[in-house]
């Protein structure tokens, strides 16, 4: 619910580290992206085109991480097959932290149409803008893959709110 804190978020990244919300120190806003896993092709599409706008969501002061419930090796198999240098890419997110966050979850039905078995349960994408002290300001989730905000429609949403400064001011 915006303007009230976020659940706590805590994963490992394919670079090694974790990553967790509580650490962060954006400017703004940090983008939390999740998303279905390496079985998604739109996933794919998705987040190639959020790592092509990465520098504009940092120009903006915002930090950025894409997670899902895929296991390690997906993950890093997704990082390297997908080209998606420079986005910490966070796994292992649980059902139970997806569902805290509002993620709807899906059950597997086999293979999908690039040949990837989807896991037995998994998230459905979501975006979420959190400002700095934790608390919600936007989130977009979907039922299903399709259908999501584009990452720049997004940067023109953060254009107005920057403008605004509402960040600054603690408004929505």
């Amino acid at each position: 619910m915006p303007r009230h804190p976020v659940p706590d978020l805590a994963v490992a990244t394919v670079d090694g580290s974790l990553w967790r919300l509580a650490d962060r120190r954006p400017e703004r806003f940090t983008l939390v992206v999740a998303y279905r896993g390496r079985h998604c092709p739109i996933c794919r599409a998705y987040l190639q085109e959020l790592v092509r706008l990465l520098p504009e969501f940092s120009a903006r002061g915002v930090d950025v991480l894409a997670v899902s419930a895929d296991d390690e090796a997906r993950a890093r198999d997704t990082h390297r097959e997908w080209r998606l240098e420079g986005l910490a890419l966070g796994y292992g997110l649980s059902i139970a932290t997806g569902r805290a966050w509002g993620l709807y979850v899906s059950t597997g039905r086999g293979a999908t149409s690039i040949g990837i078995e989807e896991p037995a349960l998994f998230t459905e994408p979501g975006l979420f803008l959190v400002r700095p002290d934790g608390t919600l300001y936007w989130a977009a989730i979907q039922t299903m893959p399709f259908a999501r905000p584009g990452f720049a429609d997004v940067l023109k949403a953060l254009d107005f709110v920057i403008a605004k400064d509402y960040p600054a001011r603690g408004e929505a």
